[in-house]
């Protein structure tokens, strides 16, 4: 048995009553057994938080972490180009090798920042090796391999066979799901409609059912990508999947930046799950998503980074002061306030991946997935009379996060990584990126 106590630290627990509180937090293996003050508690590592603030861990629901090492390669382009002309060749060109450092360089940076859950798409192939690295790492994921049967305008080694395609699927599946008592969790991941046939979305809808397992996919990121939707199927993205009964609980989708107010009703009739990534669809040239308007209607919705291609960094301080200030402009300056989006990114992410009663907040009985931040610096002071959450959304920066835990388990602190090199994956990382870009001169479509 381990045990941590952290002693004397700010506490934003985001528990049902919001509570922030001072006191000490208590864990015991992989869960929070007692917060209160001045607890009476020997524990095998004992933190002292004075003058820090501990959060619940973030929780990321769109990641690509197969694209962590194409940061910068595919820069200041549109959606529809940005896929054709470099991430596509850059997927296809993907070894086992680079998978894996791809992975752990995401996730370092996520750790980093105090992310402590994703949500991940991996690519068509090696995503065993991306497995590996999350477990390896101790974040908790949900994450599965791309599945893409249909297009002509894709690399040949992404062009799958739709019956490949669902066997490799349920093969990871079935190896990796509930891994490590369920810290890492596998999530059905068609890439969006316009790469995939009606048979493997329909197939994808029945065995979610049958495992009982979310879907993970793309819908409405950008205008050209609606109107290819319509000119096969006759029908918007969200109608569309709706129609084939892929819109359900157990659906989350990424962006959601053009919907029409029928696809808005049928999100929040279904329970459909939207997952909001601000820095990627301004950096795409996107758009910006109507998130205001799917609050109103109690939509479920949280935040992701995206890929770091599209983003160039997985910081969720920066997604969360985006999706505050875009909004403000067009909905008036008290629209996506503080508390909103800090609620996107802790508790409502644990409500997209079906995790609400484990992690997401700071609670008894809840997983041990925390970060503590220092926020005494000049850009979070003066500290007095304001609001903590306030104070993180809108001051504070992935530089202040000190020490993340997850499942109990110290992956950073002080700064320093405990379950992984940096210096090893930094390295490999380069190494890996060239000789992909080698590679690139081979890719046949």
């Amino acid at each position: 048995m381990s045990s941590i106590l952290i002693r004397n630290a700010e506490i934003v627990t985001m528990n049902e009553k919001e509570e922030i509180i001072k006191g000490d937090i208590y864990i015991v293996d992989d869960k929070i057994v007692e917060i209160g003050q001045n607890l009476p508690h020997f524990a095998s590592k004992i933190i002292d938080a004075t003058g820090r603030t501990v959060i619940p861990g973030f929780i990321q629901t769109h990641i690509h972490l197969c694209q962590t090492l194409f940061r910068g390669q595919a820069d200041d382009l549109e959606l529809m180009d940005w896929l054709k002309q470099k991430i596509w060749p850059l997927e296809a060109s993907h070894d086992e090798e680079s998978i894996y450092y791809s992975a752990m360089l995401g996730i370092g940076e996520l750790l980093q920042s105090g992310t402590t859950t994703v949500v991940d798409m991996e690519t068509v192939h090696h995503t065993d090796y991306a497995f590996k690295a999350i477990a390896e790492s101790g974040i908790r994921a949900l994450a599965g391999k791309v599945m893409m049967d249909k297009g002509d305008e894709v690399p040949v080694l992404l062009r799958e066979n739709t019956q490949d395609s669902i066997k490799q699927s349920v093969d990871l599946l079935e190896k990796w799901h509930n891994h490590d008592g369920g810290r890492i969790q596998y999530a059905f991941c068609p890439r969006f409609v316009v790469s995939c046939t009606e048979e493997l979305l329909t197939t994808v809808r029945d065995l979610s059912k049958q495992y009982n397992v979310r879907v993970h996919t793309h819908a409405s990121e950008n205008a050209t990508e609606i109107l290819l939707v319509e000119k096969e199927h006759g029908m918007r993205n969200v109608v569309y999947l709706d129609s084939i009964g892929l819109a359900n609980e157990r659906l989350i989708l990424a962006h959601c930046v053009w919907l029409d107010e029928e696809e808005k009703r049928i999100i929040k009739e279904r329970g459909v799950k939207v997952s909001h990534c601000p820095g990627s669809n301004l950096k795409l040239a996107s758009g910006v998503a109507e998130i205001p308007s799917l609050l109103d209607k109690h939509a479920h919705v949280s935040l992701g980074a995206d890929g770091a291609p599209c983003n160039n960094n997985l910081d969720m301080f920066n997604e969360m002061r985006l999706a505050a200030i875009i909004q403000k402009p067009i909905h008036g300056p008290s629209a996506m306030n503080a508390r909103t989006v800090f609620r996107m990114a802790t508790i409502g992410g644990a409500k997209a991946v079906g995790l609400e009663n484990e992690i997401g907040s700071i609670e008894p009985g809840k997983k041990a997935d925390l970060a503590i931040l220092n926020l005494n610096d000049f850009h979070t002071y003066p500290s007095s009379d304001i609001d903590p959450i306030s104070r993180i959304v809108y001051s504070a920066t992935r530089a202040d996060v000190e020490t993340t835990i997850v499942n109990g388990k110290v992956l950073m602190e002080n700064r320093q990584m405990t379950t992984m090199n940096k210096a090893t994956i930094l390295r490999e990382s380069n190494k890996s990126i060239q000789r992909l870009v080698k590679k690139l001169e081979t890719v046949l479509y």
